[in-house]
């Protein structure tokens, strides 16, 4: 059975499209992965999901115990994930592919910019869910990612506009 992974960051303490985006992926959500501003409490976004929750701090959740940075296994697909305010987020992702590299992992998540984002190059994939309270981008959608591992181990990823 694929594993499917909710990947959200940049709620600013509005949940209501968050409730939203777990109701779209139904039953078959296996993991959260929140990349920081949330401004509330760990435990409400916990609580929301009906699966397991990975998170990491952003610039707003500075008094927040959570931390800024992480590595993750995601079904065997190792991650490094974090805000992105403190490696280069608005400039650029060189920095956080580096970390990545270094530490053996070939995925990145961030969020920081509210604007979505995919780039995939051999043996890296970056993603940026965007925002699902105050987008950025053109257009103004809120938006979240969903990464699919499949069963042979591949990998999907999408970026859904609300």
């Amino acid at each position: 059975m694929p594993v499917k992974i909710l990947i959200v960051s940049d709620t600013h303490g509005n949940n209501t499209n968050l409730r939203k985006a777990i109701a779209n992926m139904g039953k078959s959500l296996d993991l959260m992965i929140h990349l920081g501003d949330f401004m509330c409490s760990p435990d409400v976004i916990k609580e929301l999901a009906c699966c397991p929750v990975e998170m990491v701090r952003g610039n707003c959740d500075s008094l927040s115990a959570v931390q800024s940075a992480k590595l993750i296994d995601i079904a065997g697909h190792k991650a490094f994930i974090t805000h992105g305010h403190t490696y280069g987020g608005n400039w650029g992702i060189d920095t956080m592919k580096d970390i990545a590299r270094e530490n053996g992992a070939g995925i990145v998540m961030f969020g920081h910019t509210h604007e979505p984002l995919l780039d995939k190059t051999p043996g890296m994939v970056v993603i940026n869910p965007g925002s699902l309270s105050r987008p950025r981008q053109e257009g103004g959608k809120p938006t979240y990612a969903v990464m699919t591992v499949n069963d042979n181990g591949s990998t999907d990823y999408s970026i859904i506009y609300m």
